[in-house]
């Protein structure tokens, strides 16, 4: 996980604003993260309906999660959210790939670790809700 990209969602306005002082829009961390992962996740999503459902269910669970910390499901949420997969998989030393990295074969998705599916539901939220 760059130290960039780290920065970047550290530097995240908070909820209900558009771009901190610094101008990074919680809408451009969903940008990366898509581009770090949800592009090729959600390609061998399609292609693999029990890993399909797999992400569906971590989907459903990132849902549940936003609601019972009292907030409806938006952009800025859903990032603070990922936020807090990102830094603890950071702690935990679990490595995000760089863009381009994720695809199959680079990348095993059917084993994939829990942090990388969990972050690729927030893709797949942000993908149907058309927020990206």
């Amino acid at each position: 996980m760059t130290s960039d990209f780290l920065r970047a969602v550290a530097d995240t306005a908070p909820a209900g604003t558009p771009a901190d002082a610094s101008g990074v829009a919680a809408a451009d961390v969903l940008d990366e993260l898509m581009a770090r992962l949800g592009v090729d996740g959600l390609t061998y999503a399609l292609g693999n309906a029990g890993f399909l459902a797999e992400l569906d269910q971590q989907a459903a669970a990132i849902r549940e999660a936003v609601r019972r910390s009292g907030r409806q499901l938006t952009i800025p949420s859903l990032v603070s959210y990922a936020r807090s997969v990102l830094f603890a998989a950071q702690r935990m030393g679990r490595p995000l790939p760089e863009p381009g990295e994720a695809v199959t074969p680079l990348l095993d998705w059917s084993a994939a670790p829990w942090h990388l599916v969990r972050l690729l539901a927030v893709c797949a939220i942000a993908e149907e809700a058309d927020w990206l």
